[in-house]
């Protein structure tokens, strides 16, 4: 059973909202001619990991508003699309992807310090997951964010000798 005591919602929930903070600082400390270089094959450009969460953000409220409002939902996995066009249209702007992201943070989380406790209990179907819910979701949204925002960090400031070898 998954543990989802008051405090331990509340962290989460202050932690969603410190990205709100942390990814501006991030996104607009790194230098303009560091976004689109690519440090490798199968590597995302710091400027597509901004807008990759960004871009999700819509996806997650959705999620929630039906975890909360449906008997138990079913989900698809969601995989951004591997864009093979000749022309793949440009990355927003560094502000208008932080605009996005605080705007639908914003939305998450009032709709989340709406929740009951017995809300963030409700569960959800999901083919990727062993369990799945409003509680597992949230927390992997924040996870998510962490994990995008040190990718960033490490792909701008780490040494060619140190950078972890992944995708992404």
């Amino acid at each position: 059973m998954i543990e989802t005591s008051e405090q331990t919602v509340k962290a989460i929930l202050q932690a969603l909202e410190g990205s709100m903070t942390i990814f501006p600082n991030l996104v607009r400390s790194i230098p303009a001619d560091a976004l689109d270089i690519k440090r490798g094959e199968g590597f995302w450009t710091l400027h597509e990991h901004a807008a990759h969460l960004a871009d999700v953000q819509p996806m997650g409220l959705e999620r929630m508003r039906r975890i909360l409002t449906e008997d138990v939902p079913e989900f698809m996995p969601f995989i951004p699309a591997q864009e093979e066009a000749a022309e793949v249209p440009p990355l927003p702007s560094v502000e208008k992807i932080i605009a996005d992201f605080t705007a639908a943070r914003g939305q998450q989380l009032k709709m989340l310090k709406k929740a009951s406790p017995d809300d963030w209990k409700r569960t959800a179907i999901h083919p990727e997951y062993e369990q799945y819910g409003l509680f597992i979701f949230v927390r992997h949204i924040l996870m998510h964010d962490h994990w995008h925002m040190y990718r960033m960090e490490e792909l701008w400031l780490t040494r060619d000798d140190y950078l972890s070898r992944l995708e992404g």
